[in-house]
């Protein structure tokens, strides 16, 4: 499968808050990928197929690290190299942008992202108690050098 990046336009909301509600128990809402469209500090890119949008990553550079915020591909997509690709991507840019470090974070009960995140040299790096809202887990930091 041939897979193709590109910044998100207002007309992929509609496909990337589909994706969104299919991968996570309280989803981002339009207005947050829409404000996130035009902060200078963020990037909202979109992988896609066929021109089929399957997937996308939402992240921030700021003062020399870059936060991964958002990424998730759509079911029928998965296990594919989708989301690799997408991660790889993202690292490849923020290393040339001048990042020194990557930060994230994932649900403490999320086995597979972790895992996930490992595989690209994320290491845990703290805690954050009841960090979402919905259930009052706990998030997992991680972090990369660059």
């Amino acid at each position: 499968m041939k897979v193709r990046l590109r910044p998100a336009r207002k007309k992929d909301l509609a496909t990337i808050l589909e994706i969104e509600r299919l991968s996570f128990p309280t989803p981002w809402q339009a207005v947050h990928f829409y404000v996130e469209l035009y902060k200078d500090y963020a990037y909202l890119w979109v992988a896609e197929t066929k021109g089929q949008v399957i997937g996308y990553i939402c992240f921030w550079l700021l003062a020399g690290e870059a936060h991964l915020a958002n990424i998730a591909v759509h079911p029928s997509f998965r296990r594919c190299g989708v989301g690799s690709f997408l991660l790889e991507h993202f690292l490849r840019f923020a290393k040339r942008k001048g990042a020194k470090r990557v930060l994230l974070e994932v649900r403490a009960t999320n086995f597979a992202t972790r895992r996930f995140y490992e595989k690209f040299g994320f290491q845990k790096d703290g805690l954050r108690r009841s960090y979402y809202q919905d259930t009052k887990e706990d998030a997992i930091l991680m972090s990369k050098r660059l």
